[in-house]
Parts: C-alpha cells; sequence; structure tokens
C-alpha cells in the first residue's frame, strides 16, 4: 500500500518526500482534531468510580500502639541513604 502512494506521488524524490509530510501531517490533524475527540466520550479514562469515604477513615479513633510505626510493611532489600550525598554548596566542574 505505501509503495503505491509512493508511486503516484509526483515531483521526484523532493516531491515525494514533501508530499508524504504533507500526508502524514494531514493524517495526524485528522486523528487529533476529528477521531480522538469522537471516541473520547467512549472511553473509561474519565470513569472514576469511589467507594465510599476516605481509606484512613475507619471510624476507629484510637491512637495506634505498638513497637512498629504503620508503613506499607515492605523492607527495601538496599540501604536509601548511601548514595544520596549532602549536596555541596559550590558547583563542581
Amino acid at each position: 500500500m505505501y509503495a503505491f502512494i509512493w508511486r503516484k506521488l509526483p515531483f521526484g524524490l523532493a516531491g515525494k518526500l514533501a508530499g508524504s509530510v504533507i500526508l502524514l501531517a494531514a493524517t495526524v490533524a485528522l486523528l487529533w482534531y476529528v477521531a480522538f475527540p469522537w471516541a473520547e466520550p467512549l472511553l473509561p479514562f474519565d470513569d472514576v468510580q469511589v467507594e465510599s469515604g476516605v481509606p484512613a477513615e475507619s471510624g476507629n479513633d484510637a491512637p495506634v500502639t505498638g513497637e512498629t510505626p504503620a508503613g506499607d510493611e515492605h523492607d527495601l532489600p538496599y540501604d536509601t541513604d548511601r548514595n544520596n550525598p549532602v549536596p555541596s554548596s559550590s558547583p563542581s566542574r
């Protein structure tokens, strides 16, 4: 199909390259301004469903007690402070 389009474009190599760029730009503009706005309401990108309340609200206002602080309970297998040097005030060159 692309060979057919390439053969039908006029004006030698320079004209074929320019025609290809114009056809590509027209295709992108058609998709951007016509096809995508038409299809956007059909796609579920903005279909957000909230169950109820905020996840942190459980109805229990009692403070959390225990040795370990509440977290995500995932330990990193590496040190996060070793490769994080303090920035210097002078720029290095």
